[in-house]
């Protein structure tokens, strides 16, 4: 039998007890250490998580030599300190959603990861999702011709407390930063340019934060398709996450994932399930796939296929987002170079 990966966990909370879920689960990985600010109040999850060791302290992983790799699922402002970190002490590195809220930031840690040589994986599970993958084949095989028209549906069920929008970076960067990947994906080209229209109609205390939770953004690539996402904060029916890709040759659709498809048709009307609740029950699989491919990459010494310079670019659309929310008018993306 082949060595086990040995791995540790930065940040328990929702997304990282997650990903610690689906690790339990995986034969070839030795769930070590797991750490936490709050870890005095994890004793009953940690006892039932399949992790060896829970500490508050997550230079503890950093410094463990027989830690192969590190999953940050700590708060943004402290991903690329942490990325730095471990990209010193020769751990590969998965890292959540986005690499920080500075461009200067997250490029430091981009050439910290470089210079170490290690293997770095964003956390956009939507590419790992079954249906978005299928999309994305049938657009690179243009069986819908030439790609014209991207739309992206994006809603979640319920908006976040102002104490998290506080900390978020705003919409762009918390939310819609996953839809700014899934354009690039799915697109197989780069935005060029960004145009927003936004407002707070869920919540109008958010304005006083500078942010919102509703908005429509159009977007222009680079082979000269365009695209629409629409995001909102409270879709009162559930988590509503559709897409299609219209083209020269037709258009290819996903809609949402529900508890079953049955339909009951009778006559009041035509009644089925609403969307899955939120994100871990849409996409639980994308994020078990997204795991096992990152250690899969480690065991086999092959490429990462979600990597830095995605974050990078996604984290410029935001940038350009919120900069074009904030002028009203239509705001270029920076390059990859530039």
């Amino acid at each position: 039998m082949s060595k086990k990966i040995t791995v540790g966990v930065v940040g328990a909370g929702r997304i990282g007890k997650l990903h610690v879920s689906n690790l339990k689960k995986m034969d070839n990985v030795r769930l070590k250490t797991v750490s936490d600010l709050f870890a005095d109040q994890l004793e009953d999850w940690f006892r039932e998580s399949g992790a060896e060791r829970l500490t508050k302290n997550y230079k503890e992983l950093i410094h463990d030599p027989e830690l192969d790799a590190v999953f940050i699922c700590s708060s943004t402002d402290t991903h690329a300190e942490i990325i730095k970190e471990a990209a010193g002490a020769g751990k590969h590195i998965f890292c959540e959603k986005p690499v920080s809220f500075s461009d200067q930031e997250t490029l430091e840690a981009y050439e910290a990861v470089k210079s170490a040589g290690v293997k770095f994986q964003l956390g956009f599970n939507r590419r790992y999702d079954r249906n978005f993958r299928k999309v994305k084949q049938w657009v690179e095989k243009k069986v819908i011709g030439d790609l014209h028209v991207l739309k992206i549906t994006s809603r979640d069920p319920n908006p976040p407390s102002l104490d998290y929008v506080s900390r978020s970076g705003g919409i762009f960067m918390d939310m819609t930063i996953h839809d700014f990947d899934m354009a690039r994906f799915i697109s197989g080209t780069e935005v060029e340019e960004v145009f927003v229209h936004g407002a707070a109609l869920v919540n109008p205390k958010l304005a006083e934060w500078g942010d919102v939770d509703t908005a429509v953004i159009t977007l222009k690539f680079a082979n000269g398709a365009m695209g629409v996402i629409d995001n909102s904060r409270r879709a009162v029916y559930g988590y509503d996450q559709r897409l299609e890709a219209f083209g020269s040759k037709g258009a290819v659709h996903v809609n949402n994932e529900t508890e079953s498809k049955v339909e009951c048709w009778s006559e009041e009307g035509i009644k089925s399930d609403n969307p899955l609740h939120f994100f871990l029950e849409r996409y639980n699989e994308a994020f078990d796939r997204e795991v096992k491919e990152f250690i899969r990459a480690i065991e086999n010494d092959s490429d990462i296929q979600t990597t830095f310079k995605d974050g990078i670019m996604a984290q410029r659309i935001a940038e350009a987002a919120t900069a074009s929310l904030k002028s009203g008018k239509p705001v270029k993306v920076r390059g990859l170079d530039e």
